[in-house]
């Protein structure tokens, strides 16, 4: 059953060499404020990913590059050009992504799923397997045998850090299986919930991930 149950996680994996989607992102921070954006994103598998954030008004607030080593924003309302390594995106995240499980994680593959396999409960249509892997202990529920949700606790007993995943309204318009609307919730010392909603998302186009840092913004 476990053997059966991985293979279907494994055989749903979406396969790509590059990805586009506009998203609708709802977002609620630490301080418990609820923000509106749309996103761009472009990837190219194990290479890059491109982001760009725009606001209700149709103004692009931001814009991001990421790699294997390094994230680079533009902060475009304020001019403001930031570069960091990618352990950047694990401080705001408040998860150990690198950029493999960072687009795993935007494509809709599961991310933080180990072989090891402690227990499984089947209960009808659904199915929930346990992992424990390096980081987390993962609860994995496949309904009618597609991913519907993954909860994430830390194996560190001196954190507190939890990630809930769920995934929902699968399609198939674009050929893979894909979640088109998803939540994404991460707890630790504060609380950070996102919403995306997949508007539009073509894979395997020709993509153009040109970013540059204009002369007048100011490097932070």
């Amino acid at each position: 059953i476990i053997r059966e149950n991985l293979s279907r996680l494994t055989i749903q994996r979406i396969s790509y060499k590059s990805f586009t989607a506009k998203v609708d992102v709802d977002y609620i921070g630490g301080d418990g404020k609820k923000q509106n954006v749309n996103a761009t994103v472009r990837m190219l598998k194990d290479s890059a990913i491109w982001i760009s954030i725009t606001g209700l008004l149709g103004i692009e607030g931001l814009r991001a590059f990421i790699t294997r080593d390094s994230i680079k924003v533009l902060n475009k309302l304020d001019k403001i050009y930031t570069g960091r390594s990618v352990a950047y995106v694990q401080e705001v995240t408040g998860l150990p992504l690198d950029l493999p499980s960072l687009q795993d994680l935007i494509i809709g593959n599961p991310v933080f799923v180990d072989s090891n396999i402690v227990s499984f409960v089947r209960s009808g249509n659904t199915m929930s397997l346990l992992s424990i892997g390096e980081w987390f202990k993962n609860l994995v529920t496949l309904t009618d045998g597609v991913m519907t949700h993954s909860k994430l606790d830390d194996l560190d007993i001196t954190r507190n850090r939890t990630c809930d995943l769920t995934y929902d309204e699968y399609e198939n318009k674009k050929g893979p299986n894909f979640s088109a609307r998803r939540r994404i919730t991460v707890s630790e010392k504060s609380k950070l919930d996102f919403k995306l909603d997949f508007k539009s998302y073509n894979f395997n186009e020709p993509l153009n991930l040109k970013f540059s840092v204009p002369k007048e913004y100011t490097w932070n």
